[in-house]
């Protein structure tokens, strides 16, 4: 396996459950589960991968309750997807499962299989977008998000997301805990937002800034700054760590940094200089 697929293993594996991405008995063939959909795919990589193209076999299993052909219906998905993301020299499963949680949640009922109807609650609610928008939330937070990257075998990732309050941005980050396990289990999920509401004829301008480590000492502050020195407005970034036993020491605060930074110039916050630490 080479180093950038053993990488790749890991962060799968530390954001999405420990055996979301596992080796079957055929050299080159791993089994990728879906756990949400209750399917997993047989998933087949050249040796030379990331510079070619892996493939989607076939289905591996699905679950006793979900709908006839639904099987089929997600690996179909997943080979679409692939063919439009793959970038030769990019690893591109972190992207797969991205793109197919969202192709899996926002297909329409007619273009799933046909089902007996004792499993069409069950279907329902596997398309189900998850619990209610928070009070101050009228509409899920559009992410931008970074790659995944691993080091020691803890996996980082950063999101960013347009806010216009805190008490905005209080409630984006309720809404991705409730509705995302691998954000609710991370072990840190870092933040930072900066805000700023202009003067207008009757009230002086407004700026809101804050942070939280949320166990991670320092790393909220180090967060912060960077949106400073990038001097972005009207976004949150969210920062999730998931600890691999390994302690990294200054390290991760570049990490935690760098993420961000690809996560924020993604969403188009900026298209001026890159900072560099």
């Amino acid at each position: 396996m080479s180093e950038e697929r053993e990488n790749e293993t890991e962060a799968i594996n530390s954001i999405y459950g420990a055996d979301t991405l596992i080796q079957s008995d055929e050299p080159g063939v791993y089994i990728l589960s879906l756990s949400e959909y209750e399917t997993s795919l047989r998933v087949s990589f050249p040796r030379d991968y990331p510079a070619s193209i892996p493939h989607v076999l076939g289905t591996e299993s699905t679950g006793e309750s979900t709908r006839k052909g639904y099987g089929k219906y997600i690996c179909d998905n997943a080979r679409d997807i692939l063919q439009r993301i793959f970038s030769p020299g990019s690893v591109c499963l972190f992207d797969l499962l991205q793109e197919l949680d969202t192709s899996l949640i926002e297909g329409s009922s007619d273009q799933l299989p046909a089902s007996p109807s004792d499993q069409e609650q069950q279907a329902d609610n596997v398309l189900n977008t998850g619990p209610p928008l928070p009070p101050n939330l009228e509409e899920p937070p559009q992410w931008s998000l970074s790659a995944p990257i691993t080091e020691k075998k803890s996996t980082f990732l950063a999101r960013a997301c347009t806010v216009t309050s805190p008490v905005h941005a209080r409630a984006c980050i309720s809404h991705l805990l409730a509705t995302d396990k691998r954000a609710s289990k991370a072990t840190h999920n870092i933040t930072a937002y900066r805000i700023r509401i202009p003067a207008s004829a009757s009230t002086n301008e407004v700026v809101y800034q804050d942070y939280d480590d949320d166990g991670e000492t320092a790393a909220g502050g180090r967060l912060l700054h960077l949106l400073q020195r990038m001097d972005v407005w009207g976004l949150l970034v969210v920062v999730s760590r998931w600890y691999g036993g390994i302690k990294l020491g200054p390290d991760r605060f570049s990490i935690i940094n760098n993420i961000a930074r690809e996560a924020v110039i993604e969403g188009g916050w900026t298209r001026s200089r890159i900072m560099k630490d």
